[in-house]
């Protein structure tokens, strides 16, 4: 079938053909005949016919250029670059082998993985006790968070880097989806021994005048609160501006200013007493929180799981603000 005088002149279109990928079927083959060193074994092994075994291994010595079997009788032994195509072949089999492998692994229950997108404070405070439950229904689920700000989150999504983004209520965009989890307030956060605390009220006339401890002048949050001062005809004219959270309330505990937040940032500081929280005005502050994800992409079961479990934590955390701020807080006006 095969002879010393075969010979494969290496033209334009052969090397042109040494570049392309060798074909896994033809590698199949070539492995399985050089273990058999037989056609017919070959072929009954992979259930295919003499003549198949032998079109694939001339094709395939076609493709690299060069003879891969000498043949003595009814049996076959491998060339020189035979031996050394073996080794290659061993190893892309076996690599093909563990992926199918793997990929197996990810259809059967709790395997897969979940990458989400959230702002660094739902990171901190809402994402710890969901991640801590989801992780009991699919403890094999690799998990990944990516923190970023409201507009870097959409780019997030577009770009197929994470599955879902929890952040507040973005721009309407046509490829993207919106499912609402829950609705906050923000609220001034003081120290107990601030000028307003110990009054029990709000002076409007001293809004303008004090010292704010803020987030971050690029974040989503810093221009709802800005633009909501400017639309009461108030300014806020001396602020600091960090990235954390945690250090904001740490400075507004040694009662170096005043800062704007969720309720739901500081809870055991409200707890304890540490710190006291006041309603901004009549007119609220609030902002909307939910899932964001692609439109045409249904939610599989693990990821129907989080956005349930995201909805779980959050309401407890409302209820929980309602019951610091008080009946009274939420009915008081700023004077």
């Amino acid at each position: 079938m095969m002879n010393d005088s075969h010979v494969f002149p290496m033209n334009d279109e052969n090397r042109a053909l040494t570049r392309a990928p060798l074909d896994s079927r033809q590698l199949r083959a070539f492995a399985t005949l050089a273990r058999t060193a037989s056609f017919t074994a070959a072929g009954r092994e992979l259930f295919l016919s003499q003549s198949a075994i032998s079109h694939s291994l001339r094709a395939l010595e076609e493709d690299v250029g060069c003879r891969l079997f000498d043949r003595v009788g009814k049996k076959v032994s491998l060339t020189l670059a035979g031996e050394q195509l073996l080794q290659h072949t061993e190893r892309i089999l076996k690599e093909m082998s563990d992926a199918r492998e793997s990929l197996g692994r990810l259809g059967k229950w709790g395997k897969g993985r979940l990458r989400i997108g959230a702002s660094t404070t739902a990171c901190t405070y809402v994402l710890p006790t969901v991640l801590r439950e989801f992780k009991e229904s699919f403890s094999n689920y690799a998990i990944t968070m990516v923190p970023a700000d409201t507009a870097q989150m959409l780019d997030l999504v577009l770009a197929g880097r994470v599955d879902l983004a929890l952040t507040m209520e973005p721009k309407a965009e046509e490829k993207l989806v919106f499912d609402p989890l829950f609705e906050d307030e923000l609220v001034f956060l003081m120290s107990p021994r601030h000028a307003w605390a110990q009054a029990g009220a709000v002076d409007r006339r001293e809004i303008p005048r004090q010292n704010y401890v803020l987030y971050d002048r690029n974040s989503y949050t810093f221009r709802l609160v800005d633009d909501y001062f400017r639309r009461e005809r108030l300014v806020l004219n001396t602020f600091m501006e960090l990235g954390s959270m945690e250090a904001i309330k740490e400075l507004v505990k040694l009662d170096l200013g005043v800062s704007i937040v969720a309720p739901w940032i500081a809870r055991e500081e409200l707890q304890s007493g540490a710190l006291v929280a006041m309603s901004l005005g009549r007119r609220k502050l609030r902002r909307k929180w939910g899932i964001v994800r692609w439109r045409t992409r249904s939610l599989n079961l693990a990821e129907e799981t989080f956005v349930g479990l995201c909805r779980d934590v959050a309401g407890e955390m409302m209820r929980e603000s309602s019951r610091w701020l008080g009946t009274e807080l939420e009915e008081a006006e700023a004077r």
